[in-house]
């Protein structure tokens, strides 16, 4: 029997067909970013105040700015961040019987009645220190005693991401990648725009759930495809260029932003690319592992002849006996053989964990950047450029070094900065802002790193029902982030990053107990990581019948199409 790595090594285990493939499919990372994370300017939340008529009326007829007539009319009250105005009450006076003139706005007598006056909630609306632009937050007057709301909107996108990473991941198994990736995309399609023109909050989250229902499951699928047609050795630096490719779209999205003052046409602009993925039919070939899972044996060689005529290589192997060698019966597997021994209920807590944390870490830190109150944007591209590095840094210390202290480090490097920075004083803002920057790109690390030890620590029977369970608490932590953020801000602003410190190193030290995968041949069997060894006497066993075999056996692999 020809296995189908025997195969892919033949016709090029990443030749120029596999780069092609893989360079395109990075950019679906780029819109990805955007929807992750896009709350930050469609949901920002900018200076407010009560709104009062009289006051309105006055301004304009005076030309007063906003911040003139909120010096003049608004009482100053202690919250957790010091005295400021107040954002939920406002005066219960008529202005028109005051002292209040366009030539003196802040006289004594006015500021002296101030403190004596009842007060009143913002029964009139509110205004908005964020003229010319318009998030879902000014529109929906999602503030003060409606300002949870704003939680929901990033917590359905994640309910979202929950539902369908794993129904469109069922999808994928039993259609094929490229199918459910076309079709997640026309939906996402539909969703997005629906999202862009909801005509209330309601529909707004109803919408937003369909939207992260395909985005990540689409995501996902990608990630799945592009690994599976490149060689063993080529899939990791795969996967972290893929996950890379998102951390560029973290540079893109303060500009979008920028230069798109409207949450509504933003949200479009977040769309268009999915729509744009849909011409990948043309281009990219269905994975010749899943159809060979399938017992659909001649499409799949079709799609090998093809990816080695692109990669000017020739196949010289009995392809009728091409099989799979990874496509173990899983019929019995289920979700209790990931608890079914010390070992595997150990990996599935503490990987559990780590997915949930990176995401609670990463997502809060994120968030956070729209709510400091300084320049969003600037803040966001400069924390967005320092998640670049990570890539290089996993890809430079994973196989110098090994799995585990690099991704425990990458924790303990996100907790100490989070704890720091908390008790940074604001007066030193360059320190404080560069300790979190340190801490966005260990968090960034620990949670690229995740993925791939995910799947070197289970054996192949249970590996994608194991990555699946584990990255179901990432969903799980998306959700809990934006309450775990804007509740706790209210009470102290720092009060958050306390949190994810502590989350960070409890993580980090759980990753010390979790073995090391550098050099050790991915596992087969839940026998196999009982007894790790004899999978390495295997390895063993397997490299010396290779060098026992004649040379002309393995040189066909070199040879080249003219």
């Amino acid at each position: 029997m020809t296995a189908f790595e025997d195969i892919l090594e033949e016709v090029g285990a990443f030749g120029r067909s596999q780069m092609r493939i893989v360079s395109i499919f990075c950019l679906v990372s780029v819109p990805f970013s955007f929807v992750y994370v896009g709350i930050v300017f469609q949901g920002f939340t900018p200076e407010h105040w009560c709104r009062d008529p009289v006051v309105s009326g006055i301004r304009k007829t005076c030309g007063w700015s906003l911040q003139d007539a909120r010096r003049a009319t608004v009482p100053l009250m202690n919250s957790s961040s010091g005295v400021t105005y107040s954002q939920c009450q406002r005066l219960d006076m008529d202005w028109n019987t005051t002292g209040l003139t366009c030539d003196n706005p802040e006289s004594e007598l006015i500021q002296a009645q101030i403190s004596t006056l009842p007060m009143t909630g913002c029964k009139d609306g509110w205004e908005y220190d964020y003229e010319g632009r318009q998030s879902f937050v000014t529109e929906f007057d999602l503030v003060c005693a409606d300002a949870w709301y704003v939680d929901m909107f990033q917590a359905t996108l994640s309910v979202g991401f929950l539902v369908g990473s794993i129904t469109i991941g069922y999808l994928a198994d039993k259609y094929g990648r490229i199918k459910s990736f076309l079709m997640t995309n026309f939906f996402i399609g539909v969703a997005g725009i629906l999202v862009a023109t909801s005509p209330n909050y309601i529909a707004l989250l109803v919408f937003r759930v369909l939207f992260g229902f395909g985005v990540k499951g689409g995501w996902m699928v990608g990630y799945v495809l592009t690994t599976e047609l490149v060689g063993v050795e080529y899939r990791r630096t795969v996967g972290v260029t893929y996950q890379m490719f998102f951390s560029l779209g973290i540079l893109i999205l303060p500009l979008l932003a920028y230069f798109i003052p409207n949450w509504r046409w933003l949200q479009v602009v977040f769309t268009i690319p999915y729509i744009c993925f849909l011409s990948y039919y043309w281009f990219i070939p269905e994975s010749p592992r899943w159809l060979l899972s399938q017992n659909k044996r001649n499409e799949a060689l079709e799609i090998m002849k093809a990816i080695a005529k692109e990669n000017k290589k020739t196949l010289s192997k009995n392809f009728e006996t091409l099989t799979d060698e990874n496509t173990d019966s899983v019929s019995t597997v289920s979700f209790m053989d990931l608890f079914k021994t010390a070992k595997l209920r150990k990996f599935t807590f503490i990987l559990s964990f780590n997915w949930f944390t990176s995401a609670v870490v990463y997502q809060g830190l994120i968030m956070r950047l729209g709510i400091l109150g300084g320049n969003v944007y600037v803040d966001f591209l400069i924390s967005g450029i320092v998640e670049l590095p990570a890539a290089f840094l996993i890809l430079l210390t994973i196989e110098r070094i090994g799995r585990r202290l690099p991704f425990a480090a990458a924790n303990f490097v996100a907790g100490a900065a989070c704890l720091i920075t908390a008790f940074i004083p604001d007066s030193m803002f360059w320190l404080k802002s560069a300790v979190a920057c340190v801490g966005r790109l260990g968090i960034t690390m620990a949670f690229e790193m995740v993925v791939f030890v995910n799947a070197e620590l289970y054996p192949t029977v249970i590996r994608n029902l194991g990555v699946s369970v584990c990255s179901t608490l990432c969903d799980i932590g998306g959700i809990i982030a934006p309450f775990l953020l804007y509740r706790l801000a209210v009470i102290w602003l720092e009060l958050p990053l306390i949190i994810f410190g502590a989350l960070a190193f409890v993580a980090g030290g759980l990753v010390l107990l979790l073995p090391e995968t550098k050099g050790v041949p991915l596992p087969e069997t839940i026998d196999d990581i009982e007894c790790p060894n004899r999978n390495k006497e295997n390895q063993l066993k397997s490299q010396q019948l290779e060098n026992l075999l004649p040379s002309d056996v393995t040189s066909n692999k070199e040879v080249t199409a003219v």
